[in-house]
């Protein structure tokens, strides 16, 4: 029984020699939800500024353009940084934040869920309220429109608007922060190796 659990050991560590494809992967999914995220405030940024600062009905964060132009400059340029393996390291850090203050000011009041689902654990009183409105939303459209055909390309649902995805991909840049952009595919790790080289190169001479 040892015997065969070391033979399995040693299989299961064969797989590092792709182990670079874990960081590619993590960096290549979170690059369209950040790229999208800054594109989009950069060409409403006025609107974010107005969003960020009012009291009523947005956020209303301290110095509302400075945060407005972090927050934009963190997810445009940090989707550059995640596609190119540039400062990845670096910017998972102003990403983790920018992902603790939309939870925190966005969604934390909306309970976990990013999908209303009353099955689901940690289902909150918005969460089960929701799913009786959408109950009401599927027979008006059953009744009223074609409806095989409005869900045809996929369910009708409702939006919660929780945490979740905002603590997933917090947790997904904590994995980067960790272990850096991965070997071959990335600038950082060709800027690190030609550095070493170079270090060892000095020391060699000196």
């Amino acid at each position: 029984m040892k015997n065969y659990l070391i033979k399995i050991h040693s299989l299961l560590n064969k797989t590092r020699k792709i182990d670079f494809l874990a960081p590619l992967l993590l960096r290549m999914y979170l690059v369209p939800v950040f790229w999208m995220a800054g594109t989009k405030k950069l060409e409403g940024f006025e609107g974010i500024v107005e969003w960020f600062g009012n009291t009523e009905w947005g956020l209303g964060l301290p110095f509302p353009f400075f945060m407005a132009f972090l927050a934009t400059a963190t997810e445009f340029l940090g989707a550059i940084a995640l596609f190119f393996g540039i400062g990845v390291r670096w910017f998972s850090l102003p990403l983790m934040f920018t992902m603790i203050v939309a939870a925190g000011t966005v969604h934390w009041d909306n309970g976990w869920q990013a999908i209303t689902d009353p099955s689901a654990p940690f289902a909150n009183e918005r969460v089960i309220e929701a799913s009786n409105k959408l109950g009401i939303i599927k027979e008006v459209l059953q009744e009223n429109t074609d409806y095989d055909y409005i869900t045809s390309s996929g369910s009708v649902v409702m939006l919660n608007n929780g945490i979740e995805f905002s603590v997933t991909y917090f947790i997904m840049l904590l994995a980067l922060l960790f272990m850096g952009a991965g070997r071959y595919v990335s600038v950082d790790y060709w800027i690190e190796r030609a550095l070493y080289k170079e270090q060892r190169a000095l020391s060699s001479t000196s």
